[in-house]
Formats: C-alpha cells, sequence, structure tokens
C-alpha cells in the first residue's frame, strides 16, 4: 500500500534535483502539501501537459522513471509532420490536426525544430502518379500552411536529389515538412513547466497511488536509494507511454476499456549518403515507408521498422534481421549501396498504439484518446493512450480542458502562440538569429555556434555563462563539450549521466571520442 512518513521527515526526504522545486504550494490543514496535479510519465506527453498546466496557474509534479525522454520520445524518427501516409488509411481528422500544429511548433521553436524538404522517387509499380498528386494535393489543403511551400513534381535527372538514386527513378514528387530535436523538445518543455512553479523529478518511480474522494496519494521512489516519500494530488495524469497499462493495473489497481498494441520501430544511422539537405520518402513493396533523412552533419538516419513488441519497453533494441531489412530497402534506391556493416549507431523504441482490428501494424492509428475518470465526486484520473510527437501539445490542451470541471480557478489555454525556452527568435527566423549571434562571439568556431545556437535558441548566452574566449569555456572534454556546456545541462536541464548529456541533450555521441565519453562519465560521476 502507502507509506506513511512523520511530518519532519517528509520535509527531509524531498529530492532537490532543480532548482526550481521549492516552488510555494497550498496546504492542507496538515501541512503538508497537495498538488493540484500529479503526472506519472517524463516523455513528450507528461512534459507537455505538465508545461501546460503550469502556465494555467496549477501547481504540478511530474515523476518519471528514468531520464526524461529516455525512451520512446528520444527514439522517434525526429519529425513534425501530418503524415503522409496516413491519408491512405483515411486518417484525414488525424493529419489535419498534425498539419496544424507542424505550424504552431515551428514558431514555438525554431531553433530545434526546421524546415525539411522531402523527395519522394516515383516507383510506377508501387502507386500510380495521378494517387501521388493527389495525396500531396490533399496534404498541402488540409491544414493552414504558412511557413511552408507547397509540394510539386521534380525532375531526378537534373535535379541535385537525383543524384544520389540509381538511373532508374527519373520523376519525383517533393514536399516539406519540420524535422524536430525529439529530446530537446522534451526537455524544453519540462524546463518551460519548472520555470512556471512545476516540480520536475526524473529518476523517480510511481511505486503506486491510491485515491479517496477528494484526493490521489502517490508513493514515490527515487532512484539510488533514497528514501521513499508521499505527494498528494486532487488529480493524475498517467502519461506513462507505453507502461500506461501497467501503470494503471499494478500501481493504480485499476482496469480500462482500452488496450494497446506495442510496435517497435528501429532506426540506423550510416555515413552520410548524399551532400545535399533533402531528404527522402521511400516507397517499398510491402507498403511501409522509409524516411533517409540528413543527419548530424555526417550521417543519414534510416527508418523506420514496425514490429509487434511484448515484454519490457525499456529492453526494445534493434535486431539483426531489422538491420538487414533497413539496408535492403534503402539499396532498391541509392547507387552507392550500404551493409550492417556500414552502420554506426541505432536505437529502438516502443510506440503505444491504440489497439484495433488492423491486421497490418502500420494501418493501426497513431492518433491518441484520451480517458478520464471522474465518477462519483472522486478526485480524477486522466489517461493517455497514443498519441504521436506532432500532436503533443494538443494533446495537452485537450487534457487540461478535460480536467477543468474538477480544478478550481483553471486559467484558459495559452500555448498555442507561446515560445519554448529560447524559441523566441523574432519572426522564427533562424538564420538571422544564427548570423547575430556568430557576430556576437566571432571567437567561437562557426561549427560550435551553429551547435550552440540550435540546441539553446536565445538562451545561449546562459551556456557560455559570461565566456569571452574558448578557454573562458573551461575544460575541453573533446568533440566541441566544454565544462560550461556541462554546467548548465546538469544545473539547468536534469542531466546526470554521460548518456543524458551524449545522446538525449545533445547528439555529440556520435561525434567525440570514447575518451571523451569515458572523462565525461568520470566528471559526473
Amino acid at each position: 500500500g502507502t507509506l506513511s512518513l512523520p511530518r519532519r521527515m517528509y520535509y527531509a526526504c524531498i529530492p532537490c534535483s532543480h532548482r526550481y522545486q521549492e516552488h510555494a504550494l497550498s496546504v492542507s490543514a496538515g501541512n503538508d502539501p497537495i498538488y493540484d496535479l500529479l503526472i506519472v510519465g517524463g516523455g513528450i506527453n507528461g512534459a507537455g501537459i505538465a508545461r501546460d498546466a503550469a502556465g494555467r496557474g496549477l501547481s504540478v509534479l511530474l515523476c518519471e522513471q528514468d531520464d526524461l525522454a529516455q525512451h520512446t520520445s528520444s527514439a522517434s524518427t525526429k519529425l513534425i509532420h501530418g503524415g503522409l501516409r496516413y491519408l491512405e488509411y483515411y486518417e484525414f481528422g488525424l493529419v489535419r490536426k498534425s498539419l496544424q500544429e507542424r505550424e504552431v511548433l515551428l514558431r514555438a521553436a525554431p531553433h530545434i525544430i526546421r524546415p525539411l524538404s522531402f523527395v519522394m522517387p516515383h516507383n510506377p509499380g508501387l502507386r500510380p502518379a495521378w494517387l501521388i498528386r493527389a495525396g500531396l494535393f490533399l496534404y498541402d489543403h488540409l491544414g493552414k500552411r504558412q511557413l511552408l511551400p507547397a509540394s510539386h513534381a521534380v525532375n531526378l535527372r537534373t535535379h541535385a536529389a537525383g543524384q544520389a538514386l540509381k538511373p532508374e527513378f527519373e520523376t519525383g514528387f517533393m514536399y516539406t515538412d519540420a524535422w524536430a530535436d525529439d529530446a530537446r523538445l522534451v526537455v524544453l518543455n519540462a524546463l518551460d513547466a519548472a520555470e512556471r512553479g512545476a516540480s520536475i523529478l526524473p529518476r523517480t518511480r510511481c511505486v503506486c497511488a491510491r485515491r479517496d474522494a477528494q484526493l490521489w496519494e502517490m508513493t514515490l521512489q527515487p532512484a539510488g536509494g533514497d528514501s521513499a516519500r508521499i505527494v498528494r494530488g486532487r488529480a493524475l495524469v498517467n502519461a506513462a507511454g507505453p507502461w500506461v497499462m501497467n501503470v494503471l493495473t499494478d500501481s493504480l489497481g485499476m482496469s480500462s476499456r482500452r488496450s494497446l498494441r506495442l510496435a517497435k520501430g528501429s532506426h540506423i544511422v550510416v555515413p552520410r549518403l548524399f551532400e545535399h539537405d533533402h531528404a527522402y520518402i521511400l516507397q517499398n513493396p510491402d507498403k511501409r515507408i522509409l524516411f533517409a533523412i540528413p543527419y548530424e552533419r555526417d550521417f543519414t538516419l534510416i527508418g523506420t521498422t514496425d514490429i509487434e513488441f511484448e515484454g519490457d519497453p525499456s529492453s526494445a533494441a534493434i535486431t539483426d534481421a531489422e538491420v538487414v531489412y533497413l539496408c535492403a530497402m534503402a539499396n532498391r534506391y541509392f547507387s552507392h549501396g550500404i551493409s550492417p556493416a556500414d552502420v554506426v549507431w541505432s536505437y529502438s523504441g516502443v510506440r503505444p498504439l491504440l489497439a484495433d482490428d488492423a491486421a497490418n501494424l502500420s494501418a493501426v492509428t497513431r492518433d491518441y484518446v484520451l480517458e478520464c475518470d471522474a465518477t462519483r465526486g472522486r478526485a480524477p484520473l486522466l489517461c493517455v493512450f497514443g498519441g504521436k510527437i506532432t500532436t503533443y501539445r494538443r494533446l495537452a490542451e485537450e487534457a487540461l480542458d478535460l480536467l477543468a470541471p474538477s480544478l478550481t480557478e483553471l486559467k484558459g489555454a495559452w500555448t498555442a502562440a507561446a515560445p519554448l525556452p529560447g524559441g523566441d527568435i523574432p519572426n522564427a527566423n533562424f538564420d538571422g538569429f544564427l548570423a547575430a549571434f556568430c557576430r556576437s562571439a566571432p571567437w567561437l568556431p562557426p561549427t560550435l555556434a551553429r551547435r550552440y545556437a540550435r540546441a539553446y535558441g536565445t538562451r545561449v548566452e546562459r551556456v557560455l555563462a559570461g565566456a569571452r574566449s574558448l578557454t573562458q569555456l573551461g575544460e575541453d572534454y573533446g568533440g566541441g563539450l566544454y565544462e560550461a556546456e556541462i554546467n548548465y545541462l546538469t544545473s539547468q536541464e536534469w542531466a546526470q549521466t554521460a548518456q543524458d548529456i551524449l545522446w538525449r541533450r545533445s547528439k555529440l555521441g556520435l561525434h567525440v571520442s570514447a575518451e571523451t565519453a569515458r572523462r565525461l562519465a568520470v566528471r559526473l560521476s
């Protein structure tokens, strides 16, 4: 059940992993803090709900069993997109919603989200040209499109994108979506939530939770052997992603009429296959599509697979068969063939999909359902089933609207026009911002200046911490990683391990040496 602690011991064991966690809360008659909203899950949906709720004036606590975005939310294809292929499954509502959100997010975070043009080589044996044109016409017009150009046909014999393809691909189609740093998107939502008063507790597991007529009481267990603690809240959100059913049944002792299908998606990273900055969307005989995306300057990201998954989502890993599949599908198009030996990195994530009758896993909807249980006046529980990274902000907004009747003095929706931390770049003009930053810091190497600007946006000066030379950035760990950035990430963005910094707060893991990773691990130990 639950764990009772003496009041003075209760306060002594509250972890303080972030400087904003001492936010003053309303208190009960017994002087124990009561939050308006408790959230389980530190992926994109949990972080998005925490941000929205804190901005509406609620006191919020979010717990995550591992690092923020450690699992599904850092293992995406890193796209903010409508989902062109969803049109084949008549998911017009989901595509429209996603396209609308694409515009919102491009304005909210122009440092970590940027336009990316996609080339689809035409393979007449798979889909006729008229069908592709019709789909792209719908894609252009289903959602409001102000920032991105319309789709059009391209001659691959003369276009730069055709040079990397086999000569039989002579024509194609081009459209534009957006690329996102998925893990940083989660962290920036959590950071905004924290700056608005939320308590963000990574590496803290929800052991169990029980409710009475008015409150939820939740037992939290921090990693590392610290004492458990009890927190109480007026409402609880289960946003645990692929663990949502585990939390519901094991931690809350409840059930749901919903069910999930877990789908593992794997990606590989290989040395760069083409020199231009366009991405590719590749049709394949199994009706799946494959993305090949410029990645981290020197690489190409290829994915994804879609495989039914059972077991612990944290153990998901790419198989040899998936690597062979991804290489084979890419080799159908690119003139420079790749093999498993070319793979420099891979990652896998488990997507929680709403269960339906679709035989083909790729046909299962990527939309979400919010299930709110506030019956008989009891403290409400809201569970998040499904979803995709593109629609997280809309999901959070809808979640708060559902909880509104149970939460007093809730302010209105606000996130549609609010930039994320570092995203308050005038006119969302990143190139102009980068040019100004480079002029203000001519001592920074151009590659490092661009990485800093992309990762931190207008908050880059906080990372520099007053430095006006490379020497003033502190110890150089190699690969462009300096002490000043490490200090910022550990003090402001909850980074605790080398993995947090090298693979989630950045992708420096692809660029630095094993010695740099070792030195960083020692520094953080």
